[in-house]
């Protein structure tokens, strides 16, 4: 394993959903490389949801180790908000070069009972918002020749067994196989220009998000639990690596790690574990 040489100094990497959990880590894991950091969520500070954290916490830790963060709150389901958040971005730190999809909202329950408003505000969030806030940087991005997209995806848009049963996963595996489609097909559309577009699973990641969910418990067998510091570090391989070669990819982050010999930093606690 080797230690990433990563310099993101310069750059301006935006991560949505960033208030704990995945965003959160690859908030910290994108300071320690230099990146100018804006975090953003519905979740100013923690106390304000039942799930621990905050982003104003999130910036918080990040200038106590040197590093360079804002917070803007934003609630990525609507259409306003998104649009307000670019342009608060480009007026306080500049141009987007780096934009992280990870927010996300998700309701377990089976077909037969879901309900159309959860419907329709999980794949608001989890699809329309990644498009929405990639058509928003893209320009800039295609001005100026370089930029990176990466989309946080699930093993839940793989297709089921039939015969596996079902715990109520259907709507978020259409909203992130949604998301990895779109992850390759606007790949495709700015090859050549310098941007790389990738999505990422993460696989079962012990975070506030899936501990509430009861996706992870005490018997879940360790080697099926990816460090979330591993998630980290495989998201700024990605965003940092060649677009003439790395794009369009549906990977995963222990893949990753060991593809390329990547060595996770240490990255402060996460909030709420």
């Amino acid at each position: 394993m080797h230690e990433s040489t990563v310099n993101l100094s310069g750059k301006v990497a935006v991560i949505t959903g960033a208030s704990r959990g995945i965003g959160e880590a690859i908030a910290y894991r994108f300071a320690q490389a230099g990146a100018s950091v804006v975090v953003t969520a519905r979740t100013l500070d923690d106390g304000d949801h039942k799930l621990a954290g905050g982003i104003n916490n999130v910036v918080e830790t990040i200038r106590s180790f040197g590093g360079s963060a804002i917070a803007i709150r934003a609630d990525l389901g609507l259409e306003d908000h998104r649009c307000e958040l670019i342009k608060a971005i480009e007026r306080r730190v500049g141009p987007v070069d780096i934009l992280i999809n990870n927010a996300a909202v998700t309701y377990f329950t089976q077909v037969v009972d879901f309900s159309k408003k959860h419907f329709d505000l999980m794949f608001r969030v989890q699809v329309e918002a990644p498009f929405h806030l990639s058509q928003l940087v893209l320009p800039s991005m295609l001005e100026r020749g370089h930029g990176s997209i990466l989309n946080i995806s699930s093993h839940a848009a793989i297709h089921p067994a039939k015969d596996v049963g079902g715990r109520g996963g259907t709507v978020y595996g259409m909203c992130k196989a949604s998301l990895e489609r779109l992850t390759t097909g606007l790949a495709s559309e700015v090859f050549g220009q310098g941007i790389n577009v990738n999505v990422i699973s993460p696989g079962l990641v012990a975070t506030p998000g899936t501990l509430h969910h009861h996706l992870i418990t005490d018997e879940t067998p360790e080697e099926r639990v990816t460090p979330v510091a591993h998630m980290a570090e495989a998201c700024l391989y990605l965003v940092s690596a060649d677009p003439s070669e790395a794009t369009g990819w549906v990977a995963y982050a222990d893949d990753l790690m060991q593809r390329f010999s990547l060595s996770p930093a240490v990255l402060p606690p996460l909030q709420g574990l």
